[in-house]
Parts: C-alpha cells; sequence; structure tokens
C-alpha cells in the first residue's frame, strides 16, 4: 500500500528562527550585528558588518536554510580604521593573491579597484577558475564588494554539455536528476524542474557552472516543500 506523504509549507517566522539561528551558528558572522525579514520565503539581510567576507558569509547562510526562495543582502560593510587601504594597496594585493593561487592562470584575470570594490575582468577556460578567483580577493582587507565579469571559454558543442551535465547531476548525491531537466543553447544552460529545497537547487547549479565552456547558467528551478 502506498503511504501518501504531506506536502509542509514553511512559514515565514519559521524560516527566519532558522535563519536566525544559522547565522549564530555560523563562526564567521556576529547574529547581532545582523536582522532578517522574510515575505513568501525571500529572506532580506539588514545591518552592517566590519568585513565583506562576513556580508558573504551571512548570504551564504541564509541559503542554507530550508524554504528559503531567495535572498536579498542590504547588509552594508563598514570598515574599521584599522581595516582600510588605498585602492592601489586593494589592486596590489589582489594581483599579488590571484598569482599564488594555483588554480588561477597567470596573466588571464584583469583587477580593477575603486573606493574599495574590486572588479574582475578577463578570460579563464573554466567556470571553477572564475569562482575561486573571486573566493581569492573577497577575503582580502579593505574590500567592501566584488563584481565578477570574467568570462569563460566556449568549448563542447550543447549536446555534448547537455550529456555531460545530466551525468553530473546523476552522480551528485546532493541532486535528484529525475526531477531535473537541462536545454542547452549554444554556452547558455537553463535549468528547470521542482526541488526539495535550496540547497538542491544550488547544487544543480553550480554542477551546470563547472561543465567546461559554460559562460551563462538560467536557473529557474522551483522549489516544493
Amino acid at each position: 500500500m502506498a503511504i501518501a506523504t504531506a506536502t509542509v509549507t514553511r512559514s515565514d517566522e519559521q524560516i527566519q528562527r532558522d535563519v536566525l539561528a544559522e547565522l549564530k551558528w555560523d563562526a564567521r558572522v556576529q547574529p547581532n550585528e545582523i536582522g532578517v525579514a522574510v515575505k513568501d520565503g525571500i529572506v532580506t539581510l539588514i545591518g552592517w558588518v566590519d568585513s565583506y567576507t562576513k556580508r558573504w558569509a551571512a548570504e551564504e547562510a541564509a541559503r542554507r536554510v530550508r524554504g528559503v526562495k531567495a535572498v536579498a543582502n542590504d547588509i552594508e560593510v563598514r570598515l574599521p580604521s584599522s581595516a582600510e587601504r588605498t585602492d592601489a594597496d586593494i589592486a596590489a594585493a589582489a594581483l599579488h593573491a590571484l598569482k599564488w593561487d594555483a588554480l588561477i592562470p597567470d596573466d588571464q584575470v584583469k583587477v580593477t579597484v575603486s573606493k574599495g570594490w574590486i572588479t574582475l575582468d578577463g578570460e579563464v577556460n573554466w567556470q571553477f577558475e572564475r569562482d575561486d578567483a573571486e573566493r581569492v580577493v573577497r577575503r582580502l582587507t579593505g574590500v567592501r564588494g566584488v563584481t565578477n565579469l570574467i568570462k569563460v571559454k566556449t568549448r563542447p558543442t550543447p549536446s555534448e554539455l547537455k550529456q555531460k551535465i545530466e551525468d553530473a547531476l546523476v552522480r551528485s548525491a546532493e541532486t535528484d536528476a529525475d526531477r531535473i531537466t537541462v536545454e542547452v543553447q549554444g554556452s547558455k544552460v537553463i535549468l528547470k524542474g521542482t526541488v526539495r529545497a535550496w540547497a538542491e537547487k544550488q547544487e544543480a547549479e553550480r554542477v551546470a557552472w563547472s561543465a567546461p565552456g559554460v559562460t551563462s547558467v538560467e536557473n529557474r528551478i522551483t522549489i516544493s516543500l
């Protein structure tokens, strides 16, 4: 006999409590610095922190919570005087960090800094190189934000790309491949389907970005609780 499983929709109040608990659990952030508002599953983070790393960590923490559909990060970065750096100093530190990172090819990434905000540009072979470049510079002292404009070179045919992503979704322990469909338009990937949690939606997108030659991912996957 089949057993019916009830679908439980989480209330905004439950999501808010869990986001606050997750922020408290994450050692990288101070939960008393951050306010949380939730409407229709969309989380808005407010307040201020003393580093861009904390701002990013707060957003990551919110996205991990079951029932979260999207996150609007309105947290302000207010650097203490001891963390203030000139744009020239930040640019030099960013170039040095990128050069020392073994995952990022030399001379493929350009750095521009304006009022503490780093803009990355250039072209790399893989999405993980693009992601790693951003990860490296956002931890630097004095950074107020990062814009990643790095492009990924186009490689395989659309049919090859589609097959690679579908195979990777099947291998992933965090996704139910049967609930996700993959469309490829040139080097752009469109994900569709229904999953049970934001983390599963995010994992599917990560898998798509990991494929060689992907330059754009449109994640249309919906969350059904």
